[in-house]
């Protein structure tokens, strides 16, 4: 089965879409396949693995008549990933989604036919920057939550946020097998305040928050002008080698999380502990 995966903060500049298209890339140089879904209507996913996004090539009419969505997934830049691109008309499904009968589970609807399949190893999702309906679609279609965080003390605000807001999808029974899969943090300089802030998170979420500590670096901002992730456009850089460590972590907790999951119920999203 296909493990769907929102990579999800509702603050804006993390490192959200950067995280998707670089893990995607990692999955799929060691051997896994991959189908990243853009969420996001301003599209970064889509450009940034090399496809330009065009008008009816999205989630938007699956999403509003809950149709097929073979005929929207393309090819990438990068072998083993495909995208469900976006385009800037998908900010107009929050309104008509809301208006539905079982709104919050559009995206679960039209996901599942493709999860049947059984060709994709992992659904990432990049969730849009925001609290609203493709959001909460999002993490009830998931199987966990992952959740890329800036190294600054605002970035720590979000974090009760994104917590609160999935154990209200858990607990409401939208989605009860939502977990979390991890927290990410990103875009480190060494600072004091950078170091502060890692410290505080794991001390609140222990071992939730990822060991690998992705850097800030101009070659991650460069990348996209190219339609590649910086994996594949400077793979040698400090930010590529970041997250080449990120994706080989991810696989081996995932592969820790399998064994458990044989075993007893894997944990929930921990709660807040007072950051914001």
């Amino acid at each position: 089965m296909s493990q769907v995966i929102a990579v999800s903060n509702q603050k804006g500049g993390v490192g959200k879409t950067t995280t998707v298209i670089n893990l995607a890339t990692v999955l799929a140089t060691r051997k896994k396949t991959v189908l990243v879904l853009d969420l996001d209507p301003q599209a970064n996913a889509t450009s940034g693995l090399g496809v330009e996004p065009k008008p009816g090539v999205s989630l938007y009419k699956a999403l509003i008549d809950l149709e097929n969505l073979n005929d929207v997934i393309v090819g990438t830049t990068i072998e083993n990933v495909n995208i469900i691109p976006s385009e800037v008309d998908l900010a107009g499904a929050e309104i008509e989604i809301a208006r539905m009968d079982d709104h919050l589970h559009g995206l679960q609807k039209v996901l599942d036919p493709i999860i049947a399949q059984k060709i994709f190893d992992y659904i990432i999702i990049d969730c849009p920057p925001s609290l609203g309906i493709l959001m909460s679609n999002a993490l009830a279609a998931s199987d966990c939550v992952l959740v890329p965080m800036q190294c600054e003390y605002y970035a720590m605000e979000g974090l009760s946020v994104i917590s609160g807001l999935v154990d209200r999808i858990r607990l409401s029974g939208a989605n009860s097998r939502l977990r979390l899969d991890g927290i990410l943090m990103t875009m480190y300089s060494r600072t004091r305040l950078a170091d502060e802030v890692i410290e505080q998170v794991r001390a609140h979420y222990g071992d939730a928050v990822y060991k690998t500590v992705i850097p800030r670096s101009i070659r991650a901002a460069e990348a996209p002008s190219f339609g590649l992730p910086v994996v594949a456009y400077a793979p040698t850089s400090t930010v590529a080698e970041g997250y080449f460590a990120f994706g080989d972590e991810f696989l081996k907790r995932d592969k820790a999380r399998e064994v458990s999951a044989n075993k007893v119920d894997l944990p929930p999203f921990p709660r807040s502990s007072g950051l914001a």
